[in-house]
């Protein structure tokens, strides 16, 4: 994931779904009639389509797109045991200081309707058969192409945990540990079969202000180190270059006024495995936490790769490319160019048929991260 002669750009991973793959899987997910062999091939051909956009928009690591996951929590259900029903949902603690504008957002169809499944039961492996059919889709779709690799998302403990409950363990340290061994099967396999692995963890950050939002700090903290350390522990047999992790405050548009300082997650969040951190620095709410990395450059260990959310993924605005190699050349600054790979905030489709970007627009953001990292490249490296 270093690069010696430019910089690389990549995303979250989610990535628009097309009306036949939406209702495709929300026919699968209600228990709707559906033609199973129709959507396989649906969800194959629109994977191999955004890896083809993927390209042409200039990206280099790219994804699947999420193309078959409804969401990228609850898609577990149909790969570990122990999952069923719905759950209640729990507000953002912004939403709850904004009631006027949370109903707004909700009427106005910017709350995504699916079920949140609750574990009712053991955890443990149910079928790998979801997870190599993604794999076969996105290398077929990634076969003769040229690109600087291929990553697979992948949920982490902490945020299955976080959007469904427990109502079976008897502790919730019991809790993520079964979650971390029967996951440790999914992000294997991922590894395994050449692409590199992204572990999803909102958790770190999203949390303080929906999971924990009634916790003091110090419990805040505790908590979430102990996310970190089964996410340790369930990747414990993969090589560090070979994952990436994401960690965000929510992918909605909003107040955010409640979001947690990444001062106050970094040390934390510096102690996970995976070598390469995706954060938000896109967004009015952390543009200016670039500041908190130079500040904190001392203690990033120097095999951490940075890949900033140099792109807002809530906003139809299409950056401006010299902002864009802008927002790059802070953070090569502070830990050299090699350790620089340029991102989005995070996922264009968090949820199918969900996205506050229309999809055209999507395609030209990302087509605009690549050309601002091209002008970065030509400052850095240009005359070397």
């Amino acid at each position: 994931m270093y690069s010696s002669d430019r910089i690389l750009t990549t995303h979250v991973g989610s990535l628009p779904r097309s009306e036949a793959v939406t209702e495709g899987v929300f026919a699968r997910e209600n228990g709707q009639p559906f033609d199973g062999a129709a959507l396989d091939k649906t969800i194959a051909d629109s994977v191999a389509d955004v890896v083809r956009k993927q390209i042409e928009s200039g990206v280099d690591l790219v994804s699947d797109g999420e193309q078959s996951k409804i969401s990228y929590a609850t898609y577990i259900k149909d790969r570990i045991t122990g999952f069923e029903g719905d759950s209640p949902r729990r507000t953002p603690k912004d939403l709850e200081a904004f009631p006027n504008y949370s109903k707004w957002a909700s009427r106005s169809g910017g709350v995504p309707d699916y079920k949140r499944p609750k574990c009712v039961g053991p955890i443990g492996v149910k079928s790998m058969d979801p997870l190599n059919e993604d794999l076969a889709n996105l290398g077929a779709a990634l076969s003769g192409a040229e690109v600087a690799g291929g990553f697979m998302n992948a949920a982490s403990p902490g945020v299955i945990a976080l959007f469904q409950p427990n109502e079976f363990y008897p502790t919730q340290d019991a809790y993520l540990e079964a979650l971390a061994e029967a996951m440790r099967v999914e992000y294997e396999g991922i590894v395994n079969a050449g692409f590199q692995l992204q572990l999803d963890s909102p958790d770190l950050g999203l949390g303080r202000h929906m999971m924990f939002k009634e916790a003091s700090d110090e419990e805040y903290l505790a908590s979430i180190e102990r996310h970190v350390e089964v996410l340790n522990h369930a990747t414990r047999n993969i090589d560090p270059q070979q994952m990436r992790m994401h960690i965000c405050w929510g992918n909605y548009e909003g107040p955010h006024i409640c979001d947690v300082g990444l001062e106050v997650i970094l040390p934390t969040v510096l102690k996970a495995r995976p070598a390469a951190l995706l954060f938000e620095t896109a967004n009015p709410r952390h543009g200016h936490e670039w500041q908190v990395i130079r500040d904190h450059s001392d203690f990033i260990p120097e095999d951490k790769i940075l890949v900033p959310g140099v792109i807002d993924s809530t906003s139809n605005f299409v950056e401006h490319p010299s902002l864009v190699a802008e927002r790059i050349l802070r953070f090569a600054d502070i830990v050299g160019r090699e350790r620089v790979i340029a991102g989005t905030d995070c996922g264009f489709s968090t949820f199918a048929g969900f996205g506050s970007v229309q999809t055209d627009v999507v395609w030209a953001k990302l087509k605009t991260l690549a050309d601002g990292a091209a002008i970065a490249s030509e400052t850095l490296w240009g005359g070397a």
